[in-house]
C-alpha cells in the first residue's frame, strides 16, 4: 500500500523559509517520480514542483520558480521541498504525490496523495 506522510508545515512570516518533508513507504520509492501539489482555501489544486525518479530532473510552477527547491533522498525514501522567500499567496495545504512509472506530464495526473501539511504565511 502506497503511503505518503507530509510534514514540516507551519506559520511563517512573509520572506521566511520552511522545509517540507514527505516520508514514503509501500512502493519502490527510487523508481517513482514525485511531486508537490498545493491547495489554497477556496481554490483548486495547483501543481508546484516535480522531481523525476533519479532526482536528476526538476520542474517548477512559474509561481515558485527561484524560491522553492525540490529534492529527494532515495536511500531514506524521503521527498523534500525547501521554500524560501515565502509570500502570503503561498498559504495552502501542501500535498506530496506520486504515480507509478512510466513518466507522465508534470502537471498530472498523480495517482497517490498524502494527507497534506498546512503552510500559513502571515504577518
Amino acid at each position: 500500500e502506497v503511503q505518503l506522510q507530509a510534514s514540516g508545515g507551519g506559520l511563517v512570516q512573509p520572506g521566511g523559509s520552511l522545509r517540507l518533508s514527505c516520508a514514503a513507504s509501500g512502493f519502490t520509492f527510487g523508481s517513482y517520480d514525485m511531486s508537490w501539489i498545493r491547495q489554497a482555501p477556496g481554490k483548486g489544486p495547483e501543481w508546484v514542483s516535480v522531481i523525476n525518479s533519479g532526482g536528476g530532473s526538476t520542474y517548477y510552477a512559474d509561481s515558485v520558480k527561484g524560491r522553492f527547491t525540490i529534492s529527494r533522498d532515495n536511500a531514506k525514501n524521503t521527498l523534500y521541498l525547501q521554500m524560501n522567500s515565502l509570500k502570503i499567496e503561498d498559504t495552502a495545504l501542501y500535498y506530496c504525490a506520486t504515480r507509478p512509472p512510466p513518466h507522465g506530464l508534470v502537471t498530472g495526473p498523480w495517482d497517490y496523495w498524502g494527507q497534506g501539511t498546512q503552510v500559513t504565511v502571515s504577518s
